[in-house]
């Protein structure tokens, strides 16, 4: 499995890019990684190392503080749009990054296009009752109640190809009863009584890391994505998510915390490298456009 990977994107690289890549071959062999980057940086950085990976260049990095889609727009040459060019291109099978998610996020879209109207940021919780597909956890700021629903059927899809059957979809909300939350929350639900899921109603925040009534649990970025740090801060596990997918671009794109380390971005890659062998792509097609035909 060949894993392009943004050498400028997160708060240590490159660095700890580097340090991630070789950690990612070492512990499977049968991956390559392709770093996306300068290629004087990423030759002085192997060299230190001793070591040689396969290098793309680019020079170009979307800032924190940079709008995103305009940031992607302007610079042609950016990390975050060569890595899914070569996906694209086949040249490779998986797009990484650990850079803002916003770009990255834009980057796929713009390069690689969309397989649904609104592409999220999905993270399987790992549960006692199984995996729990949180999304969106972090593609969009603000949410309407049609998007929910079209993260409900694509977030139903990707548990399908994670091998759930007949998944169960919750919307997060502040009380598990009807009638609940906020006007978004509130038309979300009546929306989603009518989707081509199979909805179980309003779920609250602690059925996401425990498990509990839904294998998929809908929200909108901003709200998905508090929750998940909140997890993460409170919780000594060590088998939480360290990536997440972006889920609805045409391509197998994982985006990691902007913090990583080195054995965070290995765990990127790796993760990335998976979906790619298991045929995420293909699959998620075959249920998307069954359930089309369904409805």
């Amino acid at each position: 499995m060949r894993v392009a990977l943004d050498l400028l994107g997160g708060d240590h690289a490159p660095d700890a890019v580097i340090d991630g890549a070789l950690l990612a071959v070492d512990r499977d062999p049968t991956v390559e990684v392709i770093l996306v980057g300068p290629p004087d940086v990423a030759a002085e950085l192997l060299a230190a190392r001793g070591a040689t990976l396969a290098v793309v260049p680019a020079s170009e990095s979307v800032a924190m503080d940079e709008q995103p889609v305009r940031g992607v727009r302007t610079k042609r040459d950016a990390t975050v749009r060569t890595i899914h060019r070569l996906v694209r291109e086949g040249a490779a099978d998986a797009a990484v990054s650990v850079g803002p998610t916003g770009a990255v996020l834009a980057g796929a879209v713009l390069t690689l296009g969309r397989l649904t109207s609104r592409p999220a940021v999905a993270v399987v919780v790992p549960t006692a009752g199984g995996p729990v597909v949180l999304l969106d956890a972090g593609a969009t700021s603000e949410g309407t109640p049609e998007q929910l629903v079209a993260f409900a059927v694509l977030g139903s899809a990707y548990a399908e190809v994670l091998g759930v059957r007949q998944p169960r979809v919750g919307l997060l909300n502040v009380g598990a009863e009807p009638g609940k939350g906020d006007q978004l929350r509130k038309a979300a639900f009546a929306l989603l009584e009518q989707a081509p899921v199979r909805f179980v109603g309003n779920v609250e925040g602690h059925d996401v890391p425990h498990g509990g009534p839904a294998d998929v649990v809908v929200t909108d970025g901003f709200t998905g994505n508090v929750l998940l740090k909140a997890v993460e801060a409170a919780s000594a596990r060590s088998d939480l998510p360290r990536s997440a997918l972006l889920l609805g671009v045409a391509g197998v794109s994982v985006v990691g915390h902007g913090a990583a380390r080195a054995d965070d971005v290995a765990a990127c890659v790796l993760h990335a490298a998976e979906l790619a062998r298991q045929g995420l792509l293909p699959r998620l097609r075959e249920v998307l456009s069954t359930r089309e035909e369904a409805s």
